[in-house]
C-alpha cells in the first residue's frame, strides 16, 4: 500500500513536459516521436487491466521490459528506451499498477507488481516467438521489482536482469525515507511502519517486509547488472551492496560516481550506457 510522498525531485506523479533543457532532451525527445504498439493484459491480481508501449527494433528477438519507479510512467522512461532500442532492443514499457494508464488500487513495491512483470514477459514470448531473449530492467521501484521478479520461477527465455537505486525491502525503505525525510525518530518510526505493514496485509494482502529484494535474490541464478549512485540518499548507497551480496547468479556492480537517486544515467551517459552494452554482450545471448 503506498506511502503518500512528500516533495521529492525524483518523483514525477505524471509526465514531465518535455523542452530543451530537459536532461537526455534528444532521448526523450526520440521515444516522444517514434511510433509505438499499445499492449495490454490483466494483472496477476484482481484482473485490474494494465497497459504497455511497445516499439520494435528492426529483425530482433532481443526485448527488453523496461520499469518505472514509484508514482512515475512508461512515459518518463523515454532515454532508457532509447538506449537499448540503440542497443538493437525491441522495448516494451508498462504502467504498473494504479501508474499511468494502468488500473489498479494499491501500490506493491515490487511484490504485488513482479508477478506482473511475469506475464509481460511471458506476452512477449507469445508474440514474438520462442526465441525470444529478454532483459527485464527497472529504475527505483522498477528496480526493487526487477529484483523481485528474478526469484520467480520464470521463462528460460529471460537471460539476464539490470537494476538500477531498488531498495533492499519495502519495509527498510519506508522506515528510511521515515527517518531521512521526515525526521522521525525511533520512537514512533518503528511502531508506525508496523502499523502500516499491518494496514497493507489487510488491504493490498502483503505485509511490507515480505517485499524484499534480499529474499527474492537470493532465489536468483541468472546474471545481474547492479547500478546505484554514490550520493542516492532516498535509497542509500548502502543498499545495493547487500542486494549485490545477496544474487546467487553472475553478478556485476557499477557505482556512479556523484550521481543522486534515479539520476545514473543522466549523470554519466557514457559510463552508463558502456557498462549496459557490455554486459548485455555477455549475458544477453
Amino acid at each position: 500500500m503506498a506511502v503518500v510522498p512528500g516533495k521529492k525531485s525524483f518523483v514525477t506523479n505524471g509526465t514531465v513536459q518535455l523542452t530543451k533543457s530537459t536532461p537526455q532532451y534528444k532521448q526523450k525527445l526520440w521515444y516522444k516521436q517514434v511510433k509505438k504498439q499499445h499492449w495490454q493484459l490483466r494483472s496477476a491480481k484482481n484482473n485490474y487491466l494494465l497497459r504497455a508501449n511497445y516499439i520494435p527494433a528492426k529483425n530482433s528477438a532481443k526485448t527488453v521490459i523496461i520499469l518505472h519507479g514509484y508514482m512515475s510512467n512508461k512515459e518518463n522512461m523515454g532515454a532508457y528506451a532509447q538506449l537499448f532500442h540503440s542497443l538493437g532492443y525491441n522495448t516494451l514499457l508498462p504502467d504498473a499498477e494504479a501508474h499511468g494508464q494502468s488500473q489498479g488500487k494499491y501500490v506493491g513495491y515490487g511484490w504485488l507488481e513482479k508477478n506482473d512483470v511475469k506475464k509481460w514477459a511471458e506476452q512477449v514470448i507469445k508474440k514474438n516467438g520462442q526465441k525470444s531473449k529478454i532483459v527485464i530492467f527497472g529504475v527505483s521501484m522498477g528496480g526493487a521489482t526487477t529484483m523481485m521478479t528474478s526469484g520467480l520461477n520464470l521463462p528460460k527465455q529471460v537471460k539476464c536482469f539490470i537494476e538500477d537505486c531498488g531498495y533492499t525491502s519495502a519495509k527498510n525503505e519506508i522506515e528510511h525515507e521515515a527517518q531521512a525525510l521526515y525526521n522521525m525518530p525511533a520512537f514512533p518510526r518503528f511502531p508506525l511502519v508496523e502499523i502500516l505493514s499491518g494496514i497493507t496485509k489487510l488491504k493490498a494482502g502483503y505485509f511490507l517486509a515480505q517485499a524484499s529484494s534480499l529474499a527474492q535474490l537470493k532465489k536468483n541464478t541468472r546474471p545481474m547488472l547492479f547500478i546505484h549512485g554514490s550520493k542516492d540518499t532516498f535509497v542509500p548507497t548502502k543498499m545495493v551492496y547487500k542486494n549485490y551480496r545477496a544474487s546467487r547468479g553472475p553478478k556485476q556492480l557499477l557505482i556512479v560516481k556523484g550521481a543522486q537517486h534515479a539520476k545514473s544515467y543522466e549523470h554519466n551517459p557514457a559510463l552508463y550506457a558502456r557498462a549496459v552494452k557490455q554486459f548485455l554482450a555477455k549475458y544477453a545471448k
